[in-house]
């Protein structure tokens, strides 16, 4: 089947997520209010039980989900979300370790090669996501746009921790990892004095340790291109003030307006990281400071959505059909 011109283009959205996703099901049916063809692509279904091919002839390329000539012409692809994208599940035929890691890797290669020759829109570019995952250059780019962000070491070195926290006063320091999972759950903690007895523990792995910012309210805030959307998070009315997600079902939550000049430069923070969709935490400051902790380009919603009435799941809707057309 070889690549169409793009006005014989039938529309079609990829969403590349599970199906137990709710935030994907949730734009997929906005997606259907606005007539906009979209399917839901999990990638733990490859290659065992899903397939692909790329094919590369005389008169073009084509790209088709699907063994047989029946299959979904990728070509017609016009928008793609990168959700929450699943690894491949290789077979258990293969048993050895260095085969699977070999299949594993083959798979990543293929499926990578296949997004980078798709003529699509995304959200968010697959490469910039991970890119703009980077704690570390988070926090770079934010102080590159004017936003504030706290004093912060990321080290595996116990004197450096030391000296930080001297420098900081102890019951002044919060400390976090690089990342979580459902499986391995790591909440935002202030850090102890009976912890400095095993402060030398971090020669093991790096660890981000920052100073404790203040809360009068926690912020999520969800850019969709330009469509800034705020609430406030009233953490310290919870059980857990220092990580908000600790005691979210206890929260209150409402929708508020960014000052203008914060808004900008938020808005070109997601420039900088190539981002379309990001998820920010802030903390507004009893004293009225904005300050920047993280962006997560693949964060949730639904939780500040329902509660605040902000309409986050229709504009992703409408993006991705503005990405389509």
């Amino acid at each position: 089947m070889a690549r169409q011109a793009s006005r014989d283009r039938t529309p079609m959205i990829l969403i590349l997520s599970t199906p137990r996703d709710e935030h994907a099901q949730v734009v997929m049916a906005e997606l259907m209010k606005l007539d906009a063809p979209a399917m839901l692509l999990d990638l733990s279904d490859y290659p065992q039980r899903s397939s692909f091919s790329m094919k590369y002839e005389r008169h073009g390329l084509a790209l088709e989900l699907g063994c047989s000539e029946g299959g979904l012409d990728l070509d017609d692809c016009g928008a793609v979300w990168w959700r929450r994208p699943q690894w491949p599940e290789i077979s258990t035929a293969i048993v050895r370790d260095t085969h699977r890691n070999f299949a594993v890797n083959e798979c990543t290669e293929a499926l990578h090669g296949l997004w980078q020759s798709l003529d699509a829109r995304w959200i968010n570019e697959p490469a910039r996501d991970l890119f703009a995952q980077r704690k570390s250059y988070q926090l770079k780019v934010a102080q590159t746009v004017g936003l504030e962000v706290p004093d912060t070491l990321i080290t595996n070195c116990p004197d450096a921790v030391r000296e930080f926290v001297m420098r900081q006063g102890m019951g002044n320091v919060i400390f976090k990892s690089f990342s979580a999972t459902e499986a391995e759950w790591r909440e935002t903690r202030l850090l102890r004095e009976e912890e400095m007895g095993v402060i030398d523990n971090v020669r093991y792995t790096p660890v981000i340790f920052q100073r404790y910012i203040e809360a009068d309210v926690d912020l999520r805030i969800t850019v969709v291109g330009d469509e800034i959307f705020a609430a406030a998070i009233h953490s310290q009315q919870t059980s857990y003030k220092v990580d908000f997600r600790m005691d979210i079902a206890h929260a209150r939550i409402e929708a508020v307006s960014l000052p203008p000049d914060v808004a900008r430069r938020l808005l070109d923070l997601m420039r900088y990281l190539g981002l379309v969709y990001g998820a920010i935490d802030m903390r507004r400051t009893p004293d009225g400071r904005y300050v920047f902790l993280e962006v997560n380009p693949a964060g949730q919603w639904l939780f500040t959505e329902l509660p605040a009435g902000l309409p986050i799941s229709c504009a992703i809707a409408r993006k991705l059909r503005e990405f389509d057309a």
